[in-house]
């Protein structure tokens, strides 16, 4: 660490009720994260790669409506700038009034549920590549291998351990074997390098719709519906952004609203009132948890793709 780096500090006093750690918990990739540390005393630390350069910001949540960020590197103003759309300052929700009951109970039970923005594409992107069609534990383990490897030392007086996630120049010279060797398959990692290749063009889609910054995702091979709702979520607090393909979540949406399972295009049709807020309703299940997904068989299983 560098602790020597000057401190730009910042106070964010919000209009509405916040909870930093629940609105940045999408953001961190499994436990052992080293871009994502929550701390002892309760605040988060991060890591990121801004237009401008490195960044390690910490946030403190002083009360309901306050927020403190300490953040350090070249890209400390550009981060603390945007904060209040990192923290979800910004997010309108006054229209969002489901008929669901366990909706409604959620929504009445976590007012201060926001969802924010970091306006990192790539950042975002990559780590949803390497989540496509494997277990979770398995693409965290491969993000964590990939920044052990490829990340920088965070700036400032970062925990020991914390990384900042490699750039888009660094992604785009990662050897195929160390792929490999993080359990990536050859397909994600070429979707990772193509990203790469065209990472100042995606980086603009945060001035865009949230239907034109999808089209634009999925003009991409490798990148798909899946995939381009993940990066909505965490990069542009897409309140609308339905993970449609994930594994579990239509059958989850079932057993939690219906009391059975539903399929992707029976979710997306029962979700349609609640546009254009279906990833908001899905996350207040989560926090709230209401989500229910009985478990019927084993596990599925976490496959190996790199040498042994």
């Amino acid at each position: 660490m560098t602790a020597s780096l000057e401190v730009v500090e910042t106070t964010l006093t919000a209009r509405r009720p916040l909870d930093v750690a629940m609105t940045l918990h999408p953001l961190q990739r499994g436990k052992g994260d080293p871009c994502h540390r929550r701390a002892v005393d309760g605040s988060i630390w991060r890591t990121s790669v801004q237009a401008s350069g490195p960044v390690t910001y910490r946030l403190t949540q002083t009360d309901r409506h306050t927020v403190r960020c300490q953040a350090w590197g070249e890209g400390a103003h550009e981060l603390a700038a945007g904060l209040h759309r990192l923290v979800g300052e910004h997010d309108e929700c006054e229209d969002f009034a489901p008929q669901h009951p366990t909706l409604a109970e959620a929504h009445r039970r976590f007012p201060h549920l926001c969802l924010g923005r970091t306006d990192r594409v790539l950042e975002a992107l990559v780590p949803a590549i390497l989540e496509q069609r494997v277990h979770g534990i398995a693409a965290f383990a491969s993000w964590r291998r990939l920044v052990w490897k490829f990340g920088t030392p965070a700036p400032g007086p970062a925990p020991d351990g914390m990384l900042v996630p490699p750039t888009a120049q660094v992604w785009r010279r990662v050897p195929s074997w160390e792929f490999h060797r993080a359990n990536v398959d050859p397909s994600r990692a070429r979707t990772i390098v193509r990203c790469a290749q065209v990472a100042d063009r995606l980086e603009k889609i945060v001035d865009l719709s949230p239907e034109e910054a999808t089209r634009r995702l999925m003009s991409i091979p490798g990148v798909g519906i899946w995939t381009a709702a993940e990066v909505s979520q965490r990069a542009l607090g897409d309140s609308d952004a339905l993970s449609v393909g994930d594994y579990h979540l239509a059958s989850m949406v079932g057993w939690s609203l219906l009391g059975k399972p539903l399929d992707d295009a029976e979710m997306v049709a029962y979700l349609e009132p609640v546009r254009p807020h279906r990833y908001r309703a899905v996350r207040l299940l989560m926090v709230s948890g209401n989500a229910i997904k009985p478990k019927f068989g084993p596990r599925t299983p976490v496959v190996d793709h790199s040498w042994h």
